[in-house]
């Protein structure tokens, strides 16, 4: 039976009466934005991972599920693969990662990170459920879900049984304007959940020698697909090496211009949400 009263739709839904939502007690969570893409490659699991960083530096309670279970990278990109999660009598704990972002994936509970998840979708879609119902996220301001690729079974779990209060779409240029991306914009508005905008990922790459922007993978019409589905093109992400190495250990962190589109693209999202 789902429980209105620390639900992030609360006030805002207008299907009470059918709803199927079941939300664990001990958690209050303000917005949850799960993070899609229309297929695999493009970054969209970084993408997440800076998102959560960048509004846990502006000073918000963050915490990420990595619903991509079959290929979860949000251990590693947190730097917390060699931690495992523990549970209580309440439910499961997330491991908290060194900026003190809460963080569940299913490969924070198996021993060996690198076993392959043999199951089949139902059991995964389960795992992703559990995810949210049995894990004590405590009070959260944002809950990124990194989504699964395409727009199957565990994406439409995510949406249908979990309150998404809105979706951040990644794409990289070559497929911004392609039915891959039209296929999960359609998806996402079908079932009512405001798409927040899109992120362009590996849109450029800037000269060494001058700065000037150097795109690789020239999209056609992309203002033209932007304004027939009414999306907001959130930032454009560099191709650059300490985006490609957040997960490293030696990392020395991001540069300022990189910076500076990843805290405009959380603006953005803050001030849609707020």
């Amino acid at each position: 039976m789902s429980n209105c009263n620390n639900c992030p739709s609360k006030n805002n839904c207008n299907s009470q009466a059918t709803c199927t939502i079941v939300n664990n007690p001990n958690n209050f969570v303000t917005n949850i934005i799960g993070v899609m893409s229309g297929k695999g490659g493009v970054g969209k699991s970084t993408v997440a991972a800076l998102i959560a960083k960048d509004l846990n530096a502006k000073g918000y309670r963050v915490g990420v599920l990595d619903a991509d279970v079959t290929g979860p990278s949000i251990p590693r990109l947190f730097q917390v693969n060699k931690q495992r999660a523990v549970a209580n009598d309440q439910g499961m704990l997330p491991v908290v990662s060194q900026e003190g972002i809460k963080i569940m994936s299913l490969n924070l509970l198996m021993d060996d990170e690198e076993n392959p998840v043999i199951w089949r979708g139902p059991i995964v879609s389960n795992i992703v459920q559990q995810f949210w119902t049995d894990v004590i996220w405590g009070e959260l301001d944002y809950l990124i879900i990194d989504m699964p690729p395409g727009t199957g079974d565990v994406a439409l779990t995510v949406m249908q049984s979990i309150p998404v209060t809105g979706i951040v779409m990644v794409a990289v240029p070559q497929d911004l304007v392609s039915m891959i991306v039209a296929k999960a914009v359609n998806m996402t508005k079908k079932l009512n959940i405001p798409i927040l905008g899109i992120v362009e990922n590996m849109s450029y790459v800037t000269c060494p020698d001058c700065d000037k922007k150097i795109k690789i993978f020239e999209g056609e019409n992309t203002a033209e697909f932007l304004k027939e589905y009414d999306l907001e093109l959130l930032g454009e992400l560099p191709m650059m090496k300490d985006i490609a190495g957040i997960s490293s250990p030696n990392n020395n962190g991001l540069s300022e211009p990189v910076k500076k589109i990843i805290e405009g693209i959380g603006d953005k999202i803050v001030n849609f949400l707020e």
